[in-house]
C-alpha cells in the first residue's frame, strides 16, 4: 500500500502544485474565504465527487467510503483562510490580494487534503472504512472556524472517531515530519484592561489620580505572579500600553492589550480568577476603576496518545524513521484544539523549508513559503495514517 499510494502522489504532483499555487495567489482573510471556498468546490464539481457545503458559511466536507464503510469513521481536517501581511516573496504566485497573504500555509493544507481526497477517492476499494475530508474556514481568528463547524455537526452523520491534522513547519527540512503525544499546544487568551483615574495637568498632583501608575503596578503585579508558573508551562504578556497623555498632561484613561497561554487547562481557569483579583486590588489600592476583560480563546491543544504512537510507527514506516521527530510543547495555538476535546486526534507537523534553496522563513512572516516537495510527504503521510488507524 505504501508504494502504491507513493506512485499516485507522484501521478497528482504537478495538479496539486497547481491548486496549492493559486490557493497561493487568492488569499482571503477568515471569515471572508468566499472565492476559496468556491475554487475548493469547483475541483470537487470537476472531479465528480459530491460535497456538502455552507458549513461555519464557507466551510465544505467530503465524505468517501471504502469496503465495509460502517467499520470506522476517520476525520481529516485542512483549514483555508489567510492573514492580513502584506507578502514580499518575488515569486509567480505571489499574493495578488494586497495585505493578505498564506504566510501560515494554509493553502498548503487544503491543496494536499485535496490530493489525498483525490487518491483515496481512487482507491477506496483497496481500504476499509470511511474517511470524511473537512475544509476549514477561519482558523487564524477568534472564535475559529472549527469550533462553528463542530457546532453545527460536522462530527456527526456519519460519527468521526478520530481525527487528523497537519501544519506545514519551516523549524524542520522538507521530507521530515514531526509529532508530540500528549500536551502539545498552548491555549490562547486574549487580554483588555481599561483603567480610569483623573486626568490633568502634571504639574498639580493634588487634582488628578494618575491611571498610568495603576496600570504600572497592575502589569508588575501580574507579571510578578506569573512568573513561578513557567514550567507549567504558561505565558502571560502585555504588548499593548496606550496612555495617550504628554510631557505635562496626565491622561484620564489607560488601555492595555496582552496574552495570557498556557498548556494546563485547569491552571488556565484558576489564572483568570487570580488576574480578576489582582486587578480588583490595584483598583482599591489606587482609587481607579479597572475594566479587566479576559477573551477565552482556543483551548490547549493535547494529542491523544495512542493515536499518535500508532500514527508515529505508521510515519516511520511510510517515510522511514530518521525522517520522524520528536516535538516539545509549543506556546502558539490552534483551533483544531477543539476536534480534540470532542474525539481523539493527532495534531503534527510537516517539515516544508529548503536550506539549500533559501525557503527558510517563519510563520507568519511577509517572506514565508514552503518547499513544494514537502506536499508530496502531506499526501502521502496523511493518505497512509487515514486508512491504517
Amino acid at each position: 500500500m505504501i508504494n502504491i499510494i507513493k506512485k499516485n502522489v507522484d501521478d497528482i504532483y504537478d495538479e496539486i502544485v497547481s491548486i496549492r499555487r493559486h490557493l497561493h495567489k487568492y488569499p482571503e482573510l477568515s471569515f471572508n474565504e468566499y472565492k476559496t471556498s468556491l475554487f475548493i468546490k469547483k475541483i470537487l464539481t470537476d472531479w465528480k465527487i459530491p460535497f456538502v457545503e455552507n458549513i461555519a458559511d464557507t466551510g465544505v466536507v467530503v465524505v468517501i467510503e471504502g469496503q465495509n464503510p460502517a467499520k470506522k469513521t476517520t476525520g481529516l481536517r485542512a483549514d483555508f483562510d489567510a492573514l492580513p501581511i502584506l507578502e514580499e516573496n518575488n515569486i509567480e504566485y505571489c499574493s495578488q490580494n494586497e495585505g493578505v497573504m498564506h504566510a501560515c500555509g494554509h493553502d498548503a493544507h487544503t491543496a494536499i487534503l485535496l490530493g489525498v481526497l483525490k487518491i483515496l477517492n481512487f482507491l477506496k476499494d483497496k481500504w476499509t472504512g470511511t474517511v470524511k475530508f473537512i475544509f476549514q474556514p477561519a482558523e487564524e481568528q477568534f472564535p475559529g472556524g472549527a469550533n462553528q463547524m463542530i457546532k453545527e455537526g460536522v462530527l456527526e452523520n456519519p460519527h468521526v472517531e478520530k481525527m487528523f491534522g497537519q501544519h506545514v513547519f519551516p523549524e524542520l527540512e522538507s521530507g521530515k515530519v514531526g509529532f508530540c503525544p500528549g500536551r502539545y499546544m498552548a491555549s490562547a487568551d486574549e487580554i483588555e484592561i481599561s483603567i480610569i483615574g483623573k486626568g490633568g495637568h502634571a504639574a498639580l498632583p493634588n487634582t488628578y489620580n494618575n491611571p498610568i501608575i495603576a496600570a504600572s503596578k497592575l502589569v508588575l503585579a501580574l507579571d510578578e505572579y506569573f512568573l513561578p508558573f513557567s514550567d507549567i508551562p504558561a505565558v502571560f504578556a502585555i504588548g499593548f500600553f496606550n496612555a495617550d497623555g504628554f510631557c505635562n498632561v496626565i491622561p484620564d484613561k489607560v488601555d492595555l492589550k496582552g496574552t495570557f497561554r498556557t498548556i494546563d487547562e485547569n491552571f488556565r481557569d484558576s489564572a483568570h480568577e487570580k488576574m480578576v483579583e489582582i486587578s480588583n486590588s490595584i483598583s482599591e489600592e489606587c482609587n481607579v476603576s479597572i475594566d479587566f476583560v479576559i477573551r477565552k480563546g482556543y483551548p490547549s491543544l493535547y494529542n491523544d496518545e495512542n493515536l499518535t504512537f500508532s500514527a508515529i510507527k505508521h510515519a516511520k514506516d511510510f517515510l522511514g524513521k530518521e525522517n520522524v521527530i520528536d516535538l516539545s510543547l509549543r506556546m502558539t495555538a490552534e483551533d483544531f484544539a477543539y476536534f480534540g476535546q470532542k474525539v481523539p486526534s493527532c495534531f503534527y507537523r510537516l517539515g516544508s523549508s529548503n536550506i539549500k534553496r533559501g525557503i527558510i522563513h517563519g510563520l507568519h512572516t511577509s517572506k514565508f513559503d514552503i518547499d513544494e516537495k514537502s506536499l508530496k510527504i502531506g499526501i502521502g503521510l496523511m493518505s497512509y495514517l487515514a486508512i491504517k488507524n
